[in-house]
């Protein structure tokens, strides 16, 4: 090795330990830290079911002030107020919320009654439709009824995107117990000639169980025919009078947050 080599050695040796000198882990680490913008702060409930400090209530346990029939939207909710919590009244029609949501989380709390009759689809059945369209039943339900020990078509049980996913569990507890859902609603999109920029997607939980894990919607749920979509903007959350023989469900602690 010539004398020149020799001399380089201890040269980059020096280069080296000199670079590792200048890595400094902290900034390296900085580089992929973001802090803006900071997250709002939000007072969690209690127990997971209290509602947040940025959730809106839709059900006090007192009235029913934030609702209104869907067959005559100038007049109130007709459903039965209990202690804490109200009835379907059969015959009255459906009702919506007065306020009209796009993207939200919801908790809401449903009871099957302990002398619950009927069999198959006519047993307790009820329904939350995400997103109300219109007067009658088009949007997109997610199912209620009694699926405890009752056979019936499975992309129409309990927790099912009605008609257009099956639940991933049947979570149901025996009628006379309250359950309870939480949805993450995330509405579509459509672009100014109707057509869909993002279909709707929706998750949920029953009684703390998983049925829909982030589900694209093929459109509108409906009784008969295929889903599809038209074109709509922010809307009502709607609860259905289904108008079975059976003794109606029951409904209380309902909040819903805006995301």
């Amino acid at each position: 090795m010539s004398k020149y080599a020799l001399l380089l050695i201890p040269t980059l040796f020096g280069m080296s330990a000199i670079a590792q000198e200048k890595t400094d882990p902290a900034k390296e680490a900085a580089k992929t830290e973001i802090w803006e913008p900071v997250p709002k702060i939000v007072t969690p409930g209690n127990l997971p079911q209290d509602a947040p400090s940025d959730a809106i209530v839709l059900f006090n346990g007192r009235n029913l002030d934030e609702w209104h029939s869907v067959k005559d939207p100038s007049k109130p909710a007709a459903w039965t107020i209990d202690d804490g919590f109200f009835t379907v009244k059969k015959g009255t029609g459906n009702i919506e919320t007065n306020k009209k949501f796009t993207d939200y989380q919801l908790h809401m709390e449903w009871k099957i009654p302990a002398n619950i009759t009927g069999t198959d689809q006519a047993r307790g059945n009820s329904g939350v439709f995400l997103a109300s369209t219109g007067p009658g039943d088009d949007g997109y339900e997610i199912q209620i009824m009694d699926a405890y020990k009752n056979k019936t078509y499975v992309n129409g049980q309990t927790g099912s995107v009605y008609k257009q996913s099956i639940p991933l569990a049947n979570a149901n507890k025996k009628p006379g117990e309250w359950q309870y859902y939480d949805i993450i609603w995330n509405a579509p999109r459509f672009n100014e000639d109707g057509s869909v920029s993002k279909p709707a997607s929706v998750t949920v939980f029953l009684n703390g169980v998983l049925l829909q894990n982030n589900f694209v919607l093929k459109g509108e749920t409906r009784w008969i025919g295929a889903p599809e979509y038209k074109k709509h903007g922010a809307a009502s959350i709607k609860l259905q009078d289904h108008g079975d023989p059976s003794p109606p469900i029951s409904f209380r602690n309902i909040w819903v947050r805006e995301l």
